[in-house]
């Protein structure tokens, strides 16, 4: 039975607009722009993302994951590679990643394939991550089942004392993948749900065709 509660949270969006004659001719640039907007205004975590994977037969998961860096390469984040999404992605490279940004009534979407960072770049933010992040990289053995908090807790206290008196290394088991983008979508609420929707695709010679889809 329909719960009449929920089933009317409804918000009307109004704030701006999105035509495909304004946009930037690659989805990077366009990104760019929305990701000055989102980090000069009231967004919080701009750089939360959900990342979407599956396995070879089709069964998805999602979290949220943290974007590090993005450039005409791609959208880089960082995590164990012995995850779940780990393997996942390790056997099926296609990906999705969606951010919601609410305060801005904005979400992007990205289809992509992903592949590895290269080790220099994943040391060196594993070097710059605070103490407890890097210690905590190496201590939680991620998406396996432990039996309680304290398993955990233990884990990390004896990381923490193995190197009070050495900097933690990154371990082989955690690093940067990189999402290279094939489509990326732009949405912009709109009043009355016709909301603007603007579709990156890369052609086979490597430029992006827009088109307007509709809501």
């Amino acid at each position: 039975m329909l719960n009449q509660k929920v089933a009317d949270l409804r918000k009307d969006y109004k704030l701006a607009s999105l035509d495909e004659q304004d946009v930037a001719p690659s989805p990077l640039q366009q990104f760019g722009k929305w990701w000055n907007d989102a980090t000069s205004s009231e967004v919080d975590e701009p750089n939360a993302m959900t990342l979407a994977t599956s396995t070879p037969d089709g069964r998805p998961s999602a979290r949220i994951v943290l974007l590090k860096n993005f450039d005409e390469e791609g959208f880089m984040f960082f995590t164990n590679y012995e995850s779940r999404k780990g393997h996942e992605l390790a056997q099926n490279p296609y990906v999705t990643l969606l951010f919601f940004w609410r305060e801005l009534e904005r979400q992007v979407r990205i289809e992509g394939i992903v592949s590895r960072a290269g080790e220099q770049v994943s040391n060196e933010y594993y070097n710059s991550r605070p103490l407890g992040s890097r210690i905590g990289a190496i201590a939680s053995p991620q998406s396996q089942v432990i039996p309680d908090r304290r398993f955990l807790e233990e884990k990390v206290d004896e990381t923490a004392a193995k190197y009070e008196k050495e900097t933690p290394q990154r371990p082989e088991y955690w690093g940067g993948y990189v999402v290279k983008p094939v489509a990326v979508e732009f949405w912009q609420g709109r009043s009355s749900r016709l909301h603007d929707r603007i579709l990156y695709t890369q052609t086979t010679g490597g430029s992006w065709k827009i088109e307007r889809l509709a809501p």
